[in-house]
C-alpha cells in the first residue's frame, strides 16, 4: 500500500520513505508521528500481527504501511526495504537481571545481530543510487558507554555500537550515511521507570537529524554528551589505523 507525505511539509525528511523498527512501542510510535509531520512517508516494520494505527496532533489518522517481521528472518524485509530511503533500527529487548543462556542468546540476536543483519541488507541495495544518499539511523542506547542495570543489555548494545563504528565508513563509501542515535532512559515497555517522555525523545531525534548530525544524543546526563563523542572519535582513529580498505587482501591469523 503506497503512503504519501505531507505536501505543505518541507525539509531533509519530506517526501522519503522512512521505515522503522519496533513500530509497536513507545518510542517507535512517536518517531512515526515525528517523521509524519516531518513530511516522510512511513513503513512501520513489527513484530505484531495487527497492522499499526496511529493519529496525528488532530486526531486524523497517518498513512502509514504496516510490515510484519521476525527477528531471524530479515533476508524476507529486502522487498520492502529496496523501496525505503531511510532505515531506522528502533527495535531491542531487555531482560533485566536474567543471566540465564538463552536471555544470553536472545539479547544478542535481537539488540544487535538482527539489527546488523539489516543494516546490511539496506547498504547492499544502496549501490549505483544517486543523492541524497540513503541512511541507517541506528539506536545503540547510552548503555553502550554507561551502567543501564541490565548486564546484557549493556553487552549486546555495546556489540551493536561496535559493529556501527567498524562498518559505518564502508557504508558511508558505498552511499549509505549511518546515524548513531544514543538515548538516555525514556518510559516505555522495556523501561518503565524511565525518566524522558518519549514523544519529547523523538522530537529531539527528529529535530538533530533535521540539523544534520551523525551522532544524535538525547538523554538527562551531561556525561554522556562528553563521554558518547570521546568513544566514537577512538573507535574511529582506531578503526582506521587497523582495518584494512575493500581493495586489500585480508590478511588471516589463525591459531594453530
Amino acid at each position: 500500500m503506497a503512503v504519501q507525505a505531507h505536501s505543505s511539509a518541507s525539509g531533509p525528511l519530506a517526501g522519503r520513505r522512512v521505515a522503522v523498527t519496533g513500530a509497536g512501542g513507545r518510542l517507535g510510535q512517536a518517531l512515526l508521528r515525528q517523521l509524519h509531520d516531518a513530511g516522510a512517508s512511513l513503513v512501520a516494520l513489527t513484530t505484531g500481527t495487527q497492522p499499526l494505527a496511529l493519529q496525528d496532533r488532530s486526531g486524523r489518522p497517518i498513512p502509514l504501511e504496516t510490515v510484519t517481521w521476525r527477528c531471524g528472518e530479515e533476508t524476507a524485509l529486502e522487498p520492502v526495504l529496496s523501496r525505503c530511503d531511510v532505515l531506522i533500527l528502533n527495535h531491542g529487548l531487555n531482560v533485566h537481571g536474567d543471566g540465564s543462556a538463552v536471555a544470553v542468546q536472545q539479547s544478542l540476536e535481537v539488540n544487535a545481530l538482527s539489527s546488523w543483519r539489516l543494516l546490511e541488507l539496506f547498504a547492499a541495495g544502496a549501490s549505483g543510487q544517486r543523492p541524497p544518499a540513503r541512511e541507517v539511523w541506528v539506536n545503540t542506547s547510552e548503555a553502550e558507554i554507561q551502567p543501564a542495570f541490565s548486564p546484557l543489555y549493556e553487552i549486546s548494545k555495546r556489540l551493536l555500537g561496535e559493529l556501527v563504528s567498524l562498518r559505518a565508513p564502508a557504508l558511508a563509501a558505498g552511499g549509505v550515511r549511518v546515524r548513531r542515535l544514543v538515548l538516555g532512559p525514556f518510559r516505555s515497555e522495556l523501561n518503565p521507570i524511565g525518566v524522558m517522555d518519549a514523544d519529547w525523545v523523538a522530537r529531539g531525534i527528529v529535530f538533530q537529524a533535521g540539523l544534520g548530525l551523525g551522532l544524535i544524543i538525547v538523554s538527562p546526563n551531561p556525561l554522556t554528551y562528553l563521554l558518547m563523542p570521546l568513544t566514537a572519535l577512538m573507535r574511529w582513529l582506531y578503526g582506521r589505523l587497523l582495518i584494512q580498505r575493500p581493495t586489500e587482501a585480508p590478511a588471516l591469523s589463525r591459531d594453530r
